[in-house]
Formats: structure tokens, sequence, C-alpha cells
């Protein structure tokens, strides 16, 4: 009896151990199945969480699309949609080539021997033209023949009350009038060529008629001059006309000179002024520069009109509404560039090889030979 009992309670032993040990089983693979599932679920968001949004580019990426983006704006009517209609001329008939992307608005090559154009870009859109009109005022001050030498003061009158711009001219210091006229061409200072002005026989008034009627003989149809600074937004020209004028003035020794000076030192009585040229290519041993103007407003954007010689060949080049601030310097080496490495391929025009204010600039390719 003794040994039953011993042998039913050491199998109720051994049951209820198996019991346990089968609980504890089960238990582990219910936490390894849970902690299995939530890893996988953990994983699951990880992996979402990570994956790259959309949106998000590399630098590069954001880079070549911000090129794009602007070489792609700049031949939409962004700009030329800031004048006012009237303003926005292109004569019928026109035809723009710009075979090298230029940065400018407007833009006009032409063999100044020939009068052949050698690449146009908007050449007949009317644009303000900034300082690029004291190539004007200088042509019209040498007209009169007034003396050189002779003493002119810088007044109160003389200072801009439009743009504000800054000047070292202050009332009251004295320089000759070729002094000013240097520092006009050379500097582009704007109290200088409104002191030029403002003595011509006759007053201001008389001067901008001047100004005006020269630019009807000379054939300057899309051309009006409202003051001898270029400070006024409505100093207004085309690349066309602006060629034209470039040729004309090419004729006078002193705005030659004067324009393509590197630097200059004024005396103003108790203190000397420095001055340097506006123009960055003139620095730049690899041009030949003749006579170059510069000029920038706000409506303008930054211009340039050079008469220069490359590969042998004097050409004109005018350059307008370009915005950024070395953007027409970069368009100028863009256009000798491509001057110097095409001379297989000649731009010609289909109806006249001179160019006048009546005609559109239109253009044909040619291949010629060497």
């Amino acid at each position: 009896m003794m040994v039953a009992c011993a042998l039913f309670l050491l199998g109720a032993c051994d049951a209820l151990a198996a019991s346990r040990e089968q609980s504890a089983t089960d238990s582990g693979a219910t936490l390894r199945h849970d902690s299995a599932k939530r890893v996988v679920v953990r994983k699951h968001v990880l992996k979402r969480r990570a994956a790259p949004h959309p949106k998000i580019v590399t630098r590069r990426h954001k880079v070549r699309v911000a090129a794009a983006s602007r070489r792609t704006s700049r031949h939409l009517p962004v700009k030329a949609a800031r004048l006012p209609e009237t303003q926005r001329v292109a004569r019928e008939g026109g035809m723009s080539m710009d075979p090298i992307a230029l940065r400018s608005g407007s833009a006009l090559v032409v063999d100044e021997q020939s009068n052949q154009v050698l690449l146009s870009k908007n050449a007949d859109d009317v644009r303000p033209i900034a300082s690029l009109t004291k190539l004007m005022t200088a042509a019209v001050i040498l007209d009169a023949h007034l003396p050189m030498d002779q003493i002119i003061e810088i007044t109160d009158d003389d200072i801009d009350t439009l743009k504000w711009s800054s000047s070292r001219l202050r009332p009251g210091m004295k320089l000759s009038r070729e002094e000013l006229l240097k520092l006009a061409l050379m500097s582009s200072e704007n109290r200088a060529a409104h002191a030029l002005a403002r003595t011509y026989p006759g007053g201001m008034d008389a001067f901008m008629q001047a100004m005006n009627r020269k630019a009807v003989e000379l054939g300057m149809t899309h051309t009006h001059y409202l003051d001898p600074t270029g400070l006024s937004p409505q100093n207004e020209s085309t690349a066309h006309d602006l060629a034209i004028l470039v040729k004309a003035v090419y004729a006078y020794p002193l705005i030659r000179e004067f324009s393509t000076h590197p630097k200059s030192t004024v005396d103003v009585g108790n203190r000397e002024l420095k001055y340097r040229n506006t123009d960055h290519l003139i620095f730049n041993s690899g041009w030949d520069i003749l006579l170059q103007k510069t000029g920038y407003i706000n409506e303008a954007g930054h211009c340039l009109v050079l008469n220069t010689v490359v590969q042998g060949r004097k050409v004109i080049v005018v350059l307008l509404d370009a915005w950024g601030k070395y953007s027409h310097f970069g368009d100028a080496e863009r256009i000798r560039s491509w001057i110097e490495r095409s001379g297989r391929t000649v731009l010609t025009r289909t109806e006249s090889s001179s160019v006048d204010a009546d005609s559109p600039a239109r253009l044909v390719h040619s291949s010629v030979s060497e």
C-alpha cells in the first residue's frame, strides 16, 4: 500500500513537471513570436521612413536644374515684359540668330568695314541704354568745337536727383572740359557728363535737341535721348541703332582715346582723384579694343559696345540688357571665341550686306572655304 502511494505521488510529480515545461515552452514561443512580429513591424516602419522623399535631390542635381531654369528663362520675354508695349519694337521680317547662347537680351556683331552682320539677337528691340548715352554726349560736345581747355565748375545742378548715383566730383571742384570728357567716357562719370551738357551753348535744352537731331541725321530711327548721362530709363535705342552710332563716333580721335584710356588722375585743387576704366576688357591683354563704352542702370541691365579687332578683322559689338554683373563681359568673350573658331561659317544678309536703319537684319548660314 505504501509502495503504491509512493508510485502515485512520483507520477503526479513527473506529470506536473512535464506540464510546467510544456507551459514554459509555449510561453517562450509566444514571446518569441510576438517579438518577431514587433521586430518585423519596426523594420517595416524604418524601411518606409528611410525611403528617399521624391522632392529630395542631390545638390549637383539642384545646380543643374537651376542652371537649366536660367537658360530657359533667358529665352522667355521676362525682361521685355517690364517695358511698355510701345517700347517693345520688333520690325516685321526680322530674324534673331544666337548661335552661342548669349546672356544679353539684345546683341549685334557687325563687320566694321563691310557692314556685314555676323550675329544678331533681338537687334531691333527698343531698350534703355544707360551710359551708352555718353557716346552721343561726347560727339555733340566735339561737334560744337568748344575750347577743350576751358575750366568748368561742378555745381549742385550736376547732382543726380533721379537715381542718386554717387560721384567723387563735389560741387565747387573745377576741371577742364577735356578732363570732364575723359572722365565721362573712361569712367562713366555722370556729373562730368551733366556739366558738359549744362555748359553747352544754349544750355541743357539746346544740348538735348542737338543729341536727338544728330541721332536722326545718323539714321538712328528708334533712338531717343532725354538726358545726357543715361541715368534716365527713357534714353532708349536698339542694338542696330547703336552699331550705327559706334561706327560714326569712331571718326572722333578723342572718343577713341578717352574711351580706351585705362586709368587717369585729375587734379581738383586740394587733392588728386584717381579713376579707372569701367570696361574690364581694357585690362585684358588678349583684346585689341579701339573704342568702347559700358552702361548700367536697373532698367537697362548691363550694356557694352565695342569697336575691336578679332582675327585681324574690325568688328562692332553691341550688347544690351545683360542681367549679371559680368555677363556682358562674358558675352564679349564668347563672341570673340566664336569668331576665332568659326572661320568656315559666315553669317550673311539675304538682302543687303550693309547695316542701315530701314532694313531688318535677316541672316542665313552659308559655308565657305578658308
